[in-house]
């Protein structure tokens, strides 16, 4: 197997000057430049893009952080961040944490990233000060996408959670329910974000806002899954008196909500309204009314943000201003008055 030795030894170069010509780097002079491709060309030698990488000093790679690739948001991001890196010849690095903390610990705190990657994305993970310190250690650019967690120095992208829950729970309001039940994140999840909470607070400001006293009865909370959707309205049917309608904090809890709803006897919405949030890819099919975020817009507009400082050279955000994306309501089959209304 030919290497990197070799054609140096035939051009009559050293490795350096080998590295640099092959690379087309404008410090290798064209005669030069010219032995050592037909040196090269002559032995078959061809290098290795992670090794000229790394001799540039630069992997062209970006790591990207998602506490479990399964669920529709996160693997939305991951999608359209790669597809935008590629685009701008950057491989994507994904660390899937499974829902487990000890994994995100192990990552932040012993792996070298800074020797893997040039940049990194933090999509919903959530960080301690220890964590916030480390990552400040790894001197790389990055930014957050959904995350209640902020990094000194990095922006982030979401949506304004609190903002869209109140319009959820506002639709159904203005139908007319006032027995509204919410089906939200459980926070005993190792990796529980903010979002739960911001959705929490925009269901009860909803409630308040009309005047409608909050029944703790009436709150469930379960994964952010169709399982735990289906298992949160299993339990809100048993206490009396039931909803008329639900508020779940994710489109995959909404269709859990209404497939238990179905086995229950129940129509939706003649029986039950169901509203949910993110506008999943399935939301139409199932006829989902829902408030809708731009899942694969953040990811885009996170990997663009990543490639500025990357680009430029310096290594570093100008800014760190959050971009808050807009939601909107969208309204299907699934919600509608409450009946005898």
């Amino acid at each position: 197997m030919t290497r990197i030795d070799d054609v140096a030894r035939l051009a009559g170069v050293s490795t350096a000057t080998v590295s640099r010509a092959l690379r087309g780097l404008p410090t290798v002079s064209d005669g030069t430049r010219q032995r050592v491709l037909e040196a090269a060309a002559r032995l078959g030698y061809t290098a290795s893009p992670s090794a000229s990488r790394l001799a540039g000093g630069k992997t062209r790679s970006v790591a990207v952080v998602v506490p479990r690739i399964t669920r529709w948001f996160f693997s939305t991001v991951v999608e359209a961040a790669e597809e935008a890196l590629h685009h701008a010849g950057y491989d994507l690095l994904l660390y899937n944490l499974g829902g487990r903390e000890r994994t995100r610990q192990r990552l932040l705190h012993t792996t070298n990233l800074h020797k893997r990657v040039d940049a990194l994305m933090l999509v919903a993970t959530p960080l301690q000060a220890a964590d916030v310190a480390m990552i400040g250690k790894l001197a790389l650019p990055g930014i957050t996408v959904s995350s209640g967690t902020d990094v000194p120095g990095w922006p982030s992208i979401r949506i304004d959670d609190v903002a869209a829950a109140r319009t959820a729970t506002g639709h159904l309001l203005a139908l007319g329910h006032r027995r509204i039940a919410h089906i939200c994140g459980d926070g005993a999840d190792e990796l529980a974000v903010s979002t739960h909470l911001d959705r929490r607070r925009g269901y009860l400001a909803a409630l308040a806002d009309a005047g409608v006293p909050a029944d703790p009865r009436l709150n469930v909370e379960a994964e952010f899954t169709i399982g735990g959707g289906e298992r949160a309205m299993t339990e809100l049917l048993r206490r009396e008196p039931p909803p008329t309608a639900v508020f779940a904090a994710s489109d995959e809890m909404a269709m859990g909500a209404m497939a238990a709803l179905r086995q229950a006897g129940l129509r939706v919405p003649q029986d039950v309204s169901v509203i949910g949030i993110d506008d999943h890819d399935l939301a139409g099919v199932v006829g989902l009314s829902t408030v809708a975020q731009p899942a694969a817009e953040q990811g885009r507009l996170a990997a663009l943000a990543l490639l500025r400082p990357l680009r430029d050279g310096t290594g570093h955000h100008d800014g760190a201003d959050p971009v808050i994306l807009p939601t909107r309501l969208v309204v299907r089959e699934s919600t509608a008055p409450p009946p005898g209304s």
